[in-house]
C-alpha cells in the first residue's frame, strides 16, 4: 500500500499528516511506531489524521509515538489549520477542528495565501482530580506534595484536554528531563499517565520550559503543555490572568494567555515536505 503524507512541524513537534477526507487508513495505532522510526521510518513525534467532521471543518486524530491515541496536541491542531487552509479545504479566518476533548477553534493569520500563525482557544482548563486524572483526596491539585523516585516535588496538575504535571524547579537546562519524566509518566498517581512540564520562572511574562510527553519523552516543544504551565503559574502567583505570556521551548516560541474564556494559545505552523511511503 501507499500513503501520501505531509510532514509538519510546529517548533520542532513535527507530526506525519494523512488527508482522510476521501481514504481511510486502517489500524494507525499499529501504523504510527512503525512511521515515528527515525532511523527506519519518516520520523516524527506521532502521526496525525485530518478526516471529515460533522460537527466541525474537520476532524483531529493523533497518535504517538508508542501508538496510544491522544485528546488533543496543540502543535498539530495548528498544522492541521494550516493543511486545511493551503490546501483550500477550508479557505476562512476562523477554522474548527473537532478532537477528543471538543471542538476547537482556530483564527489564522496568512501571509500570501500561506498560513504562518494560528492562534487556538484551547478551552478552559481542568482542575478536578478526578477528571485529570489524578488519584488523590479532594479537588485541585496545586502545590501537591508528591514523591516521584526518592524525591519529594511540589506539583501541579492540570487538564488541558489530556492530563498535565506541571513541576516549577530553578534551572530548568541542566535538568534530567528525561530520567525524571518517565518516572512521572508512569507514576501510580496518574492512572492515564501524564504529559510533565519543567518550568523556571523568569518574570511575570516569560517562562522557560521542557516536557516529556507520555508515548513520546521529551519532544521540542508542546502546545497543551505550553498552555498548562502558563494556567499553573496563574494558579501558583508567579503570572497574571489576562497577560500574554512567552512560552521558550526547545523549538522555539509559543504566546500563551489564560482568560476567563479560555486558555488562547498563539505559534507557528510549518510545512517540511510532502511524501509517499509504501507499508
Amino acid at each position: 500500500m501507499e500513503l501520501i503524507f505531509t510532514k509538519m512541524h510546529g517548533l520542532g513537534n513535527d507530526y506525519i499528516y494523512f488527508n482522510c477526507f476521501e481514504n481511510k487508513i486502517e489500524n494507525p495505532e499499529k501504523l504510527a511506531p512503525v512511521l515515528c522510526d527515525r532511523h527506519k521510518g519518516i520520523g516524527g513525534d506521532g502521526i496525525v489524521l485530518i478526516e471529515k467532521s460533522n460537527v466541525a471543518d474537520a476532524k483531529m486524530r493523533m497518535f504517538n509515538i508508542d501508538g496510544s491515541e491522544g485528546k488533543m496536541c496543540g502543535n498539530a491542531i495548528r498544522c492541521v489549520a494550516k493543511y486545511l487552509y493551503d490546501n483550500d479545504i477550508c479557505k476562512k479566518e476562523n477554522i474548527t477542528v473537532e478532537t477528543l476533548s471538543g471542538i476547537k477553534t482556530l483564527l489564522i493569520e496568512a501571509t500570501c495565501g500561506e498560513v504562518k500563525k494560528v492562534t487556538v482557544n484551547m478551552g478552559m482548563p481542568i482542575f478536578e482530580a478526578k477528571e485529570i486524572p489524578f488519584r488523590a483526596e479532594g479537588s485541585d491539585v496545586i502545590n501537591y506534595p508528591l514523591t516521584v523516585g526518592d524525591k519529594e516535588y511540589k506539583i501541579t496538575a492540570v487538564s488541558m484536554g489530556n492530563p498535565h504535571c506541571v513541576v516549577f524547579v530553578d534551572n530548568v537546562k541542566d535538568f534530567d528531563v528525561c530520567g525524571i519524566g518517565s518516572r512521572f509518566e508512569s507514576n501510580e498517581f496518574f492512572p492515564d499517565r501524564v504529559n510533565t512540564e519543567f518550568v523556571e520562572i523568569i518574570n511575570k511574562e516569560h517562562i522557560n520550559m521542557r516536557v516529556y510527553e507520555r508515548g513520546s519523552g521529551e519532544t521540542m516543544a508542546c502546545g497543551t503543555g505550553a498552555c498548562a504551565a502558563v494556567v499553573a503559574a496563574v494558579r501558583c502567583g508567579y503570572c497574571n490572568k489576562n497577560t500574554e505570556i512567552t512560552v521558550k521551548l526547545l523549538g522555539g516560541e509559543l504566546i500563551v494567555k489564560y482568560t476567563e474564556n479560555g486558555v488562547y494559545m498563539t505559534g507557528t505552523a510549518d510545512k517540511v515536505f510532502d511524501g509517499v511511503i509504501k507499508i
